[in-house]
């Protein structure tokens, strides 16, 4: 049996949704749907966490030169993912010292 795409998987788990939330199904015929919609969830969770760990991204370092680094997303209020570690991006929002 071929591999299910996260596409497939997840249009599937929205028609399951969409016939789920219209309530016009016997009781028997949602359990198989709900039990079918959390298997397919877990699939493409487990799809996401798959791609989340090949996600690299490119950085530079001190000296200028490129380095791969481990994709870590971080979901705070509108804020974008960014492309630098964390350590940079914390001393850049420092405030410089000395003139006040």
């Amino acid at each position: 049996m071929p591999k299910e795409k996260f596409e497939d998987a997840l249009n599937k788990l929205e028609k399951i949704v969409g016939k789920l939330e219209e309530g016009d199904i016997s009781l028997e015929e949602s359990l198989k749907l709900f039990e079918e919609g959390i298997r397919l969830s877990r699939l493409c969770n487990q799809k996401l966490d798959e791609a989340e760990r090949k996600v690299q991204i490119l950085v530079k370092d001190k000296e200028g030169n490129m380095k791969a680094e481990t994709f870590s997303p971080t979901f705070n209020s509108g804020e974008s993912v960014s492309a630098r570690s964390g350590q940079n991006a914390a001393e850049d929002s420092k405030e410089p010292s000395g003139e006040d």
